[in-house]
């Protein structure tokens, strides 16, 4: 099993950091760095816990002046890149609030090492019309990562950060970075820009389709920026936001094949399955294939998750066939529970076949009917 991400935090990183630290803060007490930092607790923390951790001893070892505190890691910046380096702007985040130009100079620094995407959001909750309007500042820099910053930032819902719950409400501010970034040439900095805007979409999808219409058929890059910004929309089957890339209903599609082996599973195991699609006759249609899952929860209700499969255009009357093998193990994002689950296939929005896989735990159920394999059946 692989090791877990917060284990990169150990004594060996924090002994070597000391060293460098030591490069430009002579005076550093590093035994009492390492101390405090794997105090009481300190193999419980997970990875935001372990960072959070070694960011407050840093403030009890380094000098007490914020400034100068500063000075030194910004004198050491260089020499520490990387993931678990984000304990700098972890460091501005905590004691830098109240230091606003100083902090935010030292943020577009770090960015450029780690990343400080976490680090802008208590200064945007501060003072949003001021931090939107440096970010906007950032996202006219030559340096590609701090443009990047600019939008990664004010993300409403940036994964493993604070919400900005302005921001979900009303992102009306995000509009001028995001018009600014849409044709960057850095990939790093345009996937940032979809991503900012399927986070919109969960909660404005009407103004992210807007920006979609306006947007598209312009530039290469922007086009690519458009169709990852809609996955979430495409998932959810929106109607307009379907026929914005050519995928419309096609109800005349015909399901050759589709077969499901097995359809009992320990948890852990995996099942395969195959389909064969007909498109119907005449001009050639675009066909978008999913495999939408339906999962149980510990509670007894359930949810459903969409799998894309495959996206192309096919003439008509011509058979398209594909399959794939589908995991039940677990994953940090995703726990799999026994229970039916029931997995359908996906032809533009629309629903065509589906079929129920028992998945259990321990012993394989003794019903005959949950240790069989074979075909699912069509929806229509």
């Amino acid at each position: 099993m692989a090791e877990p991400l917060k284990a990169m935090y150990n004594e060996s990183f924090l002994r070597a950091f000391i060293d460098i630290v030591k490069r430009a803060y002579p005076s550093f007490p590093g035994e009492t760095f390492v101390r405090l930092s794997l105090g009481a607790g300190w193999d419980e923390l997970e990875l935001k816990g372990r960072m959070r951790r070694i960011t407050e001893s840093l403030g009890a070892t380094l000098p007490a002046d914020y400034e100068q505190a500063l000075d030194v890691l910004e004198a050491i910046a260089d020499e520490c890149r990387g993931f678990p380096y984000l304990i700098f702007p972890d460091f501005v985040e905590v004691y830098g609030l109240e230091h606003w130009e100083r902090s935010v100079s030292a943020l577009a620094k770090f960015t450029r090492m780690s990343s400080s995407e976490f680090a802008v959001r208590p200064f945007l909750k501060k003072d949003q019309q001021r931090m939107m309007a440096q970010m906007y500042e950032w996202s006219q820099h030559p340096n590609e990562h701090i443009r990047r910053l600019a939008s990664e930032g004010c993300r409403p819902r940036l994964p493993w950060a604070d919400a900005l719950p302005a921001l979900k409400r009303d992102p009306s501010p995000i509009w001028p970075i995001l018009e600014q970034l849409k044709a960057d040439p850095s990939e790093y900095v345009r996937r940032s820009v979809a991503n900012n805007l399927n986070d919109i979409s969960k909660d404005h999808p009407e103004q992210v389709r807007s920006i979609a219409q306006a947007w598209i058929g312009h530039n290469e890059h922007t086009d690519w920026v458009i169709r990852h910004a809609c996955r979430g929309l495409l998932r959810a089957a929106d109607p307009e936001t379907m026929a914005l890339f050519g995928i419309v209903p096609q109800p005349d599609i015909e399901v050759t094949e589709w077969s499901v082996n097995p359809l009992a599973v320990e948890i852990g195991g995996a099942t395969e399955f195959r389909y064969e699609l007909l498109a119907p006759q005449g001009e050639s249609v675009k066909l978008r294939i999913e495999l939408a899952v339906l999962f149980p929860r510990s509670t007894g209700k359930s949810y459903r998750k969409l799998f894309k499969l495959s996206e192309k255009t096919v003439s008509g009357g011509s058979a398209l066939q594909g399959g794939r093998r589908f995991s039940f193990a677990d994953l940090s994002t995703r726990r799999h529970y026994p229970g039916i689950h029931r997995l359908t296939l996906v032809v533009n929005g629309q629903e065509v076949a589906s079929v129920e896989v028992e998945l259990y735990e321990g012993a394989q159920p003794s019903d005959s009917d949950a240790k069989r394999t074979g075909g699912g059946s069509g929806t229509r």
